[in-house]
């Protein structure tokens, strides 16, 4: 079976919004042995969203949509594809009390105008909406189904899983299974190289390669009745694979959702270590990266924006004369960073940031992008300099990646 996406809403279009929705689905539906085919992108224009929904209808086995649910006068989605398939609406009694109930759990009254989020396509079955007040519906017809997910990530994500997939799932005879490996250190193009005999083989799994910001992935895949034996097709490419990329390889992951943070987490949290950190130029980003990890507060015990020298020399023992001889961007200071935050701090590990993220402030002798990652454990102290291109964000967020992955080995080396 194959599958098209129309995203609807004017927003996307414009960039106000990424369209994380279709990236979502897409990766969702190829687990469950669903071809994506086209993804349509639609604004809030009664005759394009007729146009992309009448030829998604006409091409694909499965379309789904998402947004246009809302309850405003421009939310045509459900109309339009009920008018399309020549069905009639109707007002469904049991939305309409999901949804004030909704409003009532909230401390608010319903407006009327939601009432319109409670009609639907004659035929239609309701799905209703965990996570706020416009319903979904799905609808098989004609050899087609309809699926009608709200826009809000959240809430169509929830509805995907609970009330969608299992109905798909059903339907299907075969399964998809992937892995990810997750790799840094590691270009696009020396992993390309490396792995052309999985990447351009007609094995029985298949093998593509994904650049990401400052690393990259492989997504092993392949199909089978079910889910073990796509898995035992994988499972031995990616034992080839980790054999050929050795330590480039951070984690393996069943999606591709995996991070350098939650591998950084995992080898803390497994070997009950602490960390802190004390940052410059990420200024907290490090931090905020561990902190999206559920659990992390067994393994983070502080952390410090240490943007100003007196912050070095206050938080981190930072020796003035080597602030004075040496200057805050250097391996001494990163070295003393790590140093006195982890004997202040008395965790097992302590990881510092400094460098010139641009635009402004580089030198000759000191360029943009120029960092100093220092990572503290018992085994002593290790000072890294990277050179990161880009804009001030880019280097930042690059500088924290390596800074993850410091706290990651470390750990591990621990």
């Amino acid at each position: 079976m194959n599958c098209e996406i129309v995203s609807i809403g004017t927003e996307l279009l414009m960039g106000q919004i990424v369209n994380s929705d279709a990236q979502y689905l897409s990766q969702r539906l190829q687990g469950l042995g669903i071809s994506v085919y086209y993804h349509t992108t639609v604004g809030d224009n009664p005759e394009r969203m007729r146009d992309a929904i009448a030829r998604a209808l006409s091409r694909s086995d499965i379309v789904i949509t998402t947004g246009g649910l809302g309850p405003t006068q421009d939310d045509l989605s459900k109309e339009i594809a009920a008018e399309l398939l020549g069905l009639p609406m109707r007002f469904d009694e049991a939305s309409w009390a999901q949804i004030r109930a909704y409003f009532e759990k909230l401390g608010r009254d319903c407006p009327e105008i939601n009432r319109k989020q409670a009609m639907l396509a004659e035929g239609a079955e309701a799905l209703p909406n965990a996570c706020g007040t416009a319903p979904g519906c799905y609808l098989e017809l004609g050899g087609r189904t309809l699926v009608q997910l709200p826009g809000p990530p959240r809430e169509m994500k929830d509805m995907f899983e609970r009330q969608v997939a299992p109905r798909l799932a059903a339907r299907m005879d075969g399964c998809i299974a992937s892995r990810y490996i997750r790799i840094y250190g590691l270009g696009e193009s020396a992993v390309a190289q490396m792995c052309a005999k999985w990447i351009e083989g007609a094995g029985e799994a298949t093998v593509a390669p994904y650049c990401q910001l400052g690393e990259c992935q492989l997504r092993v895949t392949a199909k089978a009745a079910t889910e073990p034996e796509a898995l035992g097709k994988v499972e031995p490419v990616v034992g080839e694979l980790l054999a050929v990329l050795g330590g480039a390889v951070y984690a393996v992951c069943p999606t591709s959702e995996g991070s350098m943070e939650a591998a950084a987490a995992q080898a803390l949290l497994s070997r009950r270590l602490t960390v802190a950190t004390a940052e410059s130029c990420t200024g907290g980003l490090v931090a905020a990266r561990l902190i999206s990890c559920p659990g992390i507060s067994a393994a983070l015990c502080e952390a410090h924006v240490t943007y100003a020298n007196e912050a070095k020399i206050r938080y981190c023992g930072v020796d003035p004369e080597t602030l004075a001889r040496f200057g805050a961007v250097s391996e001494q200071t990163a070295r003393e960073m790590a140093l006195g935050l982890r004997e202040r701090s008395g965790a097992d590990i302590a990881v510092s940031t400094t460098g010139i993220a641009g635009p402004d402030g580089g030198t000759a002798k000191k360029p943009v992008g120029l960092v100093y990652i220092g990572v503290a454990s018992a085994k002593g102290v290790a000072v890294e300099e990277r050179r990161f291109s880009g804009d001030r964000e880019r280097v930042r967020s690059l500088a924290a990646l390596a800074a993850l992955n410091g706290i990651r080995r470390a750990a591990i080396e621990a």
